[in-house]
């Protein structure tokens, strides 16, 4: 290190990454021999589960100890890091939003092979039978508990900022109850719910949409929790605080999905709106707009050139 000239991190060799594939490859084949009723198909399972949690802690614990013993995260390794967080970010989107087409296909287009095989009718949903949720019983609930976390979150965030490691302890412990708490109201509201995850495809992408975000917010929950346990450490400063600015990056997505969820899932919103959006979004209206978002885009477009003193038209 002492003659290096450049500011970017040369990782050590390690064992992380060939030990994680090999438990994530013994997770995969684990889960599909138990899946197929193959004998020792569960215990490879559990055994690859073990071994990628174990991995998880392990890379963190080095990656925390680049940080703060051998300085090695500069500027352009920060940079880089929150590039790659980013992109994991929009990844996990990308990820949502296949459940949410999947529900929109299903709730808003209505077509063959779902109308026999899931009993749905055009205007008709949800489908016969199923009663959904109350949304401004438990659901709004949760909403209010996830907003309220993000403001906590956010508390904790200018508390690191200020070096206030007091209130940074106190936000940080509001934040994970309010992530347990949510966990708890959506396990309360999954035991009572009067339609099980096999019964029609409102609640197959119900179950799976809610489902994984609930898993997203235990995610989230440990997360900070980690942060929590080196904020006690005082390993969070204003200088060194990527692992929690990270951890609210994460939070705040979670947020914001559940606001998605609870609008267009929950609410029903979409097929709610869909007969006076169905006379607005004609074909002549659509190319109207259209042509308008070009021009807007286009404008805009050359406005931040020319702010960015660069001349289009120059030769």
């Amino acid at each position: 290190m002492s003659h290096q000239t450049h500011p970017y991190h040369l990782v050590n060799p390690s064992p992380w990454p060939a030990l994680a594939a090999t438990a994530l490859l013994m997770t995969t084949l684990g889960t599909a021999m138990f899946l197929h009723q193959k004998t020792g198909g569960i215990f490879l399972a559990i055994a690859g589960v073990a071994l990628v949690l174990y991995c998880m802690f392990a890379w963190w614990r080095d990656v925390i100890h680049e940080a703060r013993i051998e300085k090695a995260h500069t500027a352009e390794v920060s940079r880089g890091l929150r590039a790659g967080m980013a992109l994991f970010i929009t990844s996990e989107v990308l990820f949502f939003a296949a459940f949410f087409w999947a529900f929109f296909n299903a709730s808003t287009l209505p077509k063959l092979p779902l109308t026999d095989v899931w009993a749905i009718a055009p205007g008709i949903w949800p489908p016969a039978g199923i009663h959904p949720f109350d949304p401004f019983h438990l659901p709004f609930l949760n909403t209010l508990i996830l907003l309220l976390s993000g403001s906590t979150v956010t508390w904790a965030h200018y508390a690191v900022l200020q070096n206030n490691r007091k209130e940074t302890i106190q936000a940080l412990w509001c934040t994970v109850i309010l992530g347990l708490s949510f966990t708890a109201c959506q396990a309360f509201e999954y035991t009572h719910a009067a339609f099980g995850f096999r019964d029609t495809i409102y609640a197959t992408t119900f179950f799976m949409a809610t489902g994984f975000h609930g898993f997203h917010v235990i995610v989230g929950t440990i997360f900070l929790a980690v942060c929590l346990g080196r904020a006690y450490k005082g390993q969070l400063t204003p200088k060194q605080h990527l692992g929690f600015e990270f951890a609210a990056w994460y939070w705040h997505f979670v947020d914001v999905v559940w606001l998605f969820l609870f609008t267009f899932i929950y609410c029903n919103l979409a097929n709610r709106l869909m007969p006076a959006l169905g006379a607005i979004f004609t074909g002549t209206n659509l190319l109207i707009m259209l042509i308008l978002l070009l021009i807007a885009a286009g404008y805009f477009g050359w406005n931040t050139l020319v702010k960015n003193g660069i001349k289009p038209l120059a030769h």
